[in-house]
This record gives C-alpha cells, sequence and structure tokens, in this order.
C-alpha cells in the first residue's frame, strides 16, 4: 500500500516547484536526516576543526580554540536560522541564488551566485588538500615508515585531481549513492570524533581546564610565522576563521532542496541541526586537544605541525590510534564528495537561468542517473585548477581562508537582501520563521561579514619574491578579490546586464509550464 503522507509530500513539492518555474528533473530521496547528513557532512569537525586547528592556536592560543569556537559557533547557527527562515519560504537547489534574485533583484542573485560558487569551489580542494597532507604526513610518514620528504608541489596537485576525480564519479552515478555515503558519514563523524575526545583527555598529563581559556597573541614568530604579526585584536578576529571555516558548507541542505521530500519543513531543520551538534561536539573535541598539549605555548611555535606533532603524541601510538586516523581519512574524503554535490548543485541551478557559460550543457541531467552530470565534472575540473593556482600560498591557509571568507559573504547577500524586503516584497512565508528576531540577526550578519573580510585578507597576505632564493612573488588573497570583483564588474555591465533575465517571476512563470512538463517527462517524473 502507497504512504498517502509521502505521496502528499511529493505533490506539495511538486506545486511548490512548478510555482517557482521549475521542472522536478532532479531524483527526490533525501528525508530529514539525509538533509542534516549532507550538511554535518561537509561541516566535518575533523576535518575543518583539525587541519585549521594550527590557525586559531597561532592567533589568540587556546583563548582563540575555546572562546573564539564559541562566538563563531554563534554566529554560525544565527546565519544558519536566517538561511533556514528563507530556505522554507523558497526551498530550491542553488537556493542562495534563487533567493537573492527573489529579495534582492536581478543583480543581487547574479553576484550572489557568483561569490556562493566562488566559495564552495575553495571547500572542494581545501579538504582535499588537507586529507592529502594527513594521508601523506600521518599514515605514509608516521605508520608506514615512508619517506614522504621528497613529496613536492606536483605530487600534491596530481594527488588533489585524483580524489575530486573519484568523487566526481561518485556524484555522477546518482544520489542514491552519495547519500548512503553521506548518511555514513554522519555516524562515522559522530563515532571518530567521541573516541578521539576520550583518548585526547586520557592522553593529557592533567586536567587543567584555566589553561583553555587564557589568551596569549602568537601571531608572528610566537606561533611559528603561520600567521603575521599583529596586535591582540587582529589575533582574536584571525582566530575566528578556525570555527567558520569548519562549520561551514551547510547551505548544502538548501543546494539539494530539490532531491528532499518534503522540503519546505525539512531544509531548515538540517542546516539548523548540523551546525549545532557540530558546535558541540567540536567544543568539547577542542578542550580534550587542549589538555592533551603538555606545553601550549611550545606547541604554538611549531606553527602548521602543531596539530600533527600533538596526534603523533596523544593518538597515533596504539592500534586504536591508527584506526581513528583512517576514519579521519575517510571521513574527510567524504566531506569533500559532499561538497562536490552542493557546488554542483549550485552549477547546475545557475546553469538553468543561463547565468554561466554553456549552460545548455551545464543545465543538462543524467535520464538514467536523475543527477547534473556536468555540472559535477565542471566542479572538479574547476576545482582542480584551483588546486594547482593556491598550492604555491600554501594551499591550505589559502583555500581554507577563502571558502570561509566568500561562502559567508554569499551567506550574507540573501539575508540582507531579505530584510529590506520582509514585509514589503517578501510575502511567501514556509513553515519555519523568526519573527521579529530576523532584523535583529540580519544586522549581527551584517556586521559579522565585516569582520570575516577583513580577518581572512589580513590572514592571507602576498608571498613576496626571493631573487637569491628564486622565488617569485605569490599574490595574497586581496589580489584573488580585487581580481574577481573587476570580472564580474566587466561581465554585469558589459554583457549580463542586458542578457540574464534572472529566475522566473509573474507571467514566466506560467510560461514555462509546458516546458516543465516536457522537462520531466523526458527524466521519467510523475507528477
Amino acid at each position: 500500500m502507497a504512504d498517502n503522507s509521502t505521496d502528499k509530500d511529493h505533490v506539495e513539492d511538486l506545486k511548490i516547484l512548478h510555482g517557482m518555474g521549475y521542472a522536478q528533473e532532479l531524483s527526490r530521496r533525501m528525508g530529514t536526516f539525509q538533509s542534516f547528513a549532507i550538511s554535518f557532512s561537509i561541516i566535518c569537525i575533523i576535518s575543518g576543526g583539525l587541519g585549521s586547528f594550527p590557525i586559531a592556536l597561532s592567533a589568540g592560543g587556546p583563548f582563540s580554540l575555546t572562546v573564539g569556537w564559541l562566538i563563531g559557533g554563534a554566529y554560525a547557527l544565527i546565519v544558519a536560522a536566517c538561511l533556514g527562515q528563507i530556505a522554507s519560504a523558497y526551498p530550491t537547489a542553488g537556493s542562495l541564488y534563487h533567493w537573492s534574485s527573489i529579495l534582492g533583484g536581478r543583480f543581487w542573485g547574479w553576484a550572489t551566485a557568483y561569490t556562493n560558487l566562488l566559495g564552495l569551489l575553495f571547500v572542494v580542494p581545501a579538504v582535499n588538500v588537507f586529507l592529502y597532507t594527513i594521508t601523506r604526513d600521518l599514515w605514509f610518514g608516521g605508520v608506514m615508515g615512508w619517506d614522504v620528504s621528497t613529496w613536492g608541489i606536483w605530487t600534491q596537485i596530481w594527488s588533489v585531481v585524483g580524489l575530486q576525480v573519484a568523487q566526481a564519479l561518485l556524484n555522477h552515478f546518482g544520489i542514491k549513492l552519495t547519500t548512503i555515503l553521506t548518511d555514513f558519514a554522519g555516524y562515522l563523524i559522530f563515532v571518530v570524533s567521541v573516541i578521539l575526545i576520550v583518548m585526547f583527555f586520557m592522553a593529557a598529563p592533567s586536567i587543567d581546564l584555566g589553561k583553555a581559556f587564557t589568551f596569549v597573541n602568537n601571531t608572528g614568530a610566537p606561533g611559528g610565522g603561520v600567521s603575521p604579526a599583529y596586535g591582540p585584536l587582529m589575533a582574536v578576529l584571525i582566530g575566528l576563521l578556525y570555527p567558520l571555516f569548519t562549520i561551514t558548507g551547510f547551505d548544502a541542505s538548501a543546494h539539494t532542496a530539490e532531491e528532499t521530500k518534503n522540503a519546505r519543513d525539512t531544509v531548515h531543520k538540517g542546516m539548523l541541526y548540523s551546525v549545532f551538534w557540530s558546535i558541540l561536539f567540536g567544543f568539547v573535541m577542542i578542550l580534550a586537544m587542549i589538555e592533551a598539549i603538555p606545553d601550549v605555548t611550545a606547541a604554538a611555535s611549531t606553527g602548521w605541525s602543531s596539530f600533527n606533532n600533538l596526534f603523533i603524541a596523544a593518538i597515533l601510538g596504539s592500534v586504536v590510534g591508527k584506526i581513528m586516523l583512517l576514519g579521519i581519512i575517510v571521513s574527510n574524503f567524504l566531506c569533500a564528495l559532499a561538497a562536490v554535490t552542493s557546488t554542483s548543485r549550485m552549477i547546475y541551478a545557475f546553469a538553468r537561468d543561463d547565468g554561466l557559460p554553456f549552460s545548455a550543457l551545464l543545465k543538462s541531467v543524467s535520464p538514467t542517473y536523475r543527477t547534473p552530470v556536468a555540472a559535477i565534472w565542471m566542479s572538479a575540473i574547476l576545482c582542480s585548477i584551483l588546486t594547482a593556482v593556491t598550492t604555491p600560498l600554501n594551499a591550505f591557509a589559502a583555500l581554507s581562508t577563502g571558502s570561509a571568507m566568500y561562502l559567508y559573504i554569499s551567506y550574507a547577500m540573501p539575508i540582507l537582501a531579505g530584510a529590506l524586503a520582509l514585509g514589503n516584497t517578501w510575502t511567501t512565508k514556509g513553515s519555519f520563521t523568526l519573527g521579529a528576531l530576523y532584523k535583529v540577526f540580519a544586522v549581527i550578519v551584517a556586521i559579522g561579514t565585516v569582520a570575516i573580510i577583513v580577518a581572512g585578507h589580513a590572514f592571507v597576505v602576498s608571498i613576496p619574491g626571493d631573487a637569491t632564493a628564486g622565488t617569485l612573488f605569490v599574490p595574497g588573497l586581496w589580489y584573488y578579490s580585487a581580481a574577481f570583483v573587476i570580472i564580474l564588474a566587466v561581465l554585469w555591465f558589459g554583457i549580463e546586464n542586458r542578457r540574464f533575465k534572472g529566475p522566473p517571476i509573474g507571467d514566466e512563470v506560467k510560461k514555462r509550464q509546458a516546458a516543465i512538463a516536457a522537462a520531466e517527462r523526458a527524466v521519467g517524473e510523475k507528477g
């Protein structure tokens, strides 16, 4: 017997999507847990929470790790709540772009799409670079005893490219396979996190919670050169990059809204739950890691090696520790896998409204696998190029910081547009609303976005050329951002202002109904 409630949800999902002018081409297989799991997998506290540990330790010391984590986590939760209200009203793939277009206009949506896409393209290689690094140093170097000192830039680039090809292949063959893997990742992250917490506490020479909240300005030489030398305020701001790189990508629940059952009542839960549980487990794990460090000042002075040194000393010596390392490696692979899913859906949705070059190809959906295969492979290609470009600039620092900065800018754009439109042009409501808190939260989001932009550009600075050493000038994130803004301005005022129509609204939605029916017949969708 058919599940009538599920049938009703399916009909309602189709009605909402058709009402926004889009066909149900992707396959709806995701439920509440799957929506949570894909965001939780991208957040992955045993990816960013471990990989960017040196950033916070070498910024404001233990204070940046603990208090900074709670401040950044609270901010992320506010952002997720605001996005959740919009998602409940407009559950579509490529959501941020669509929301900004509806709430802020054609240009605002177009700019949001490119900013979000840039952030997503930074996420995938950031995770894969960390995956490569820990596999090289901890598994092959630490466990297998290999000499990895000769593994250079090209070994890293080609290894990361290989990881991204594997993740694209898995995405290619359907959302069912991807959700099985991300569901598994959700459980794996939970189990590994709990065991690591216990092991770090067991390795602690003593329990002194006071040292976990001590502020020390470790920027510059005291932090092993991870960050340039700054004053205390900038040290705190740079430390916030730690939680904000880790707790990001939760918009994956929204990007997969068209593959989620009862999306209007489900997507916001996926975002909020994934952020909340990541904050909680991440904070306890941070406390455990700090307690396991015998001398925090000495650890900070080792710079980017601080986490590896801690893991080798506290975890890796036992059989369980080696199993945990494998768990971290698999979790990071699945984290990047989920990020490819999110990125490809963003490309697909933007191309569906002809917002990208080669849109006709990028918006195509495989009738066999019901996935946007061209968008998936374009994600892999662009991420591979970005990996090669950023590798000379300490790829992990540049990619992790860039992803946090550009993603949170793209999150702020629909939120701020919504604050201006709420009660005026924004009248569509979903099941989740913040009421009067929305506008208060929007102000906090605006302030936080400015702080992230300042911290990100201050942290990843240019590397000057050295004729003696034979090195070339390597541009910092300011150059990336300036080039991005210039390219957007040229594209918009030169081409897109006249060509790009944005998502369908008003009469355009009605005109699309025949095309919607034809598109759904092509992939075998039944209303």
